[in-house]
């Protein structure tokens, strides 16, 4: 054997060592841990809401034994404390030192406007469950986010178009926390009552830090068929209980969005909250039986009835599972998990059927609730639902996108 022929064979041999050494790492790295990367409030203002969001979190990951197509899932939490800078902070960290396969979480539209350049330059899969603002799947939808909870206007659009067809109210007054949430809302809710026309005869936006709202109820006009309302957390509860005792409960009626009387305040609520009407796509009192083996299952947890933070972050970690299954749990082929993320169609989540619309947004129920007291408690009874409800409502997305973000300003207030 001439020494070029034992020469080569040598490389070969070294070749086929050193292919064999990065297959046996690869499937090493394949066989670790799959890390999901949470974002969540858990100290400061809002850290009730992040405790509901990591309880559903975690719950769906229990019930699986945090395990998934032959891997363990391994969730490393990071608390916002309510404060975007902090987020995208605590973002990097996860990616760059934690390496997670899957970043989600989040609870403020600033949030996710923060994260979206971050999740596409990383190419990091991401996942918002909570994250409701509008363009973060319209007119700036980022590539590497999945929304697994919903929009601000998607079930305003709703309740704007049932109040039409089923009520005499033709006038009504907004009153609305005054930032984008609150302006998305109230602008879905316009744009399609008075399309069947209603008239939003007043708009009366609400600073975040406030403590007295007399001297906004005062505004009010008592002319109005109805106030249809937007806040959240304390808000919600201070407004409600200010409605009734500047006498307004018994002589306007109320409508409002979803999380006004969520069930992360409804507990805390009283008579106030009687006979609102409010919109949303999920109930704690949805009668399907996934949901009723969800509640039950989260109030043994937590000790209380899930709200909406829970269960659309339980429903997101399914999601998550549900798209690792589909890649074999391969998480490390990013693009794979991407397309999976984006193909998960469910029909059995708790809050109903859903499935993600070319943009990254769920399509799904829109419930049309009203606070009864059923067995001594508060809750949101289901009497109407809208299925498939697209973020687009029912419009054209290209002529849609062609119109300005719900603003402030957005639609004109032409009849006030």
């Amino acid at each position: 054997m001439s020494r070029r022929t034992i020469a080569v064979l040598a490389l070969a041999t070294f070749l086929l060592a050193l292919v064999a050494g990065l297959g046996t790492e690869t499937a090493r790295a394949q066989g670790g841990p799959i890390k999901i990367g949470f974002l969540s409030p858990l100290t400061g203002a809002a850290s009730a809401l992040g405790k509901d969001m990591l309880n559903g979190t975690e719950l769906y990951l229990d019930e699986i034994g945090r395990q998934v197509a032959g891997r363990k899932i391994e969730l490393i939490v990071e608390d916002t404390e309510g404060n975007t800078q902090t987020a995208l902070t605590k973002a990097r960290k996860l990616v760059d030192q934690d390496h997670v396969h899957i970043l989600s979480g989040g609870l403020l539209a600033s949030t996710g406007y923060a994260i979206h350049p971050f999740a596409e330059a990383q190419k990091i899969p991401t996942t918002y469950p909570v994250m409701s603002s509008d363009d973060l799947t319209q007119r700036k939808p980022a590539k590497w986010v999945v929304r697994t909870g919903w929009n601000s206007s998607q079930s305003t659009h709703a309740l704007g178009d049932w109040v039409i067809k089923n009520t005499k109210y033709r006038k009504v007054a907004a009153v609305a926390a005054d930032y984008a949430f609150g302006w998305e809302s109230v602008g879905g809710f316009q744009r399609t009552f008075e399309e069947g026309g209603g008239q939003i005869v007043q708009k009366v936006w609400i600073p975040l830090n406030t403590n007295d709202f007399a001297p906004f109820l005062s505004q009010v006009k008592r002319d109005a068929d109805a106030v249809f309302a937007v806040f959240f957390g304390k808000l919600a509860l201070q407004f409600m209980k200010e409605y009734e005792s500047n006498g307004l409960r018994g002589r306007v009626p109320l409508l409002s969005n979803g999380t006004t009387v969520d069930e992360s305040v409804l507990p805390q609520m009283g008579d106030e909250a009687l006979g609102t009407i409010s919109t949303l796509h999920y109930s704690a009192a949805l009668e399907n039986p996934t949901n009723q083996r969800f509640a039950k299952a989260f109030e043994a947890k937590a000790g209380k009835i899930p709200s909406y933070y829970a269960e659309t972050c339980y429903t997101n970690a399914r999601w998550i599972t549900e798209a690792i299954k589909a890649v074999g749990g391969k998480v490390e082929d990013r693009e794979a998990l991407l397309v999976a993320l984006r193909k998960v169609e469910l029909k059995d989540f708790p809050r109903g059927p859903v499935k993600i619309d070319t943009f990254g947004n769920p399509v799904q129920n829109v419930y049309i609730r009203k606070v009864e007291r059923v067995g001594g408690k508060l809750q949101n009874t289901v009497f109407f639902t809208y299925p498939n409800v697209s973020q687009f409502w029912k419009y054209n997305p290209e002529e849609f996108l062609k119109l300005p973000l719900y603003t402030r300003d957005y639609p004109p207030c032409k009849s006030c």
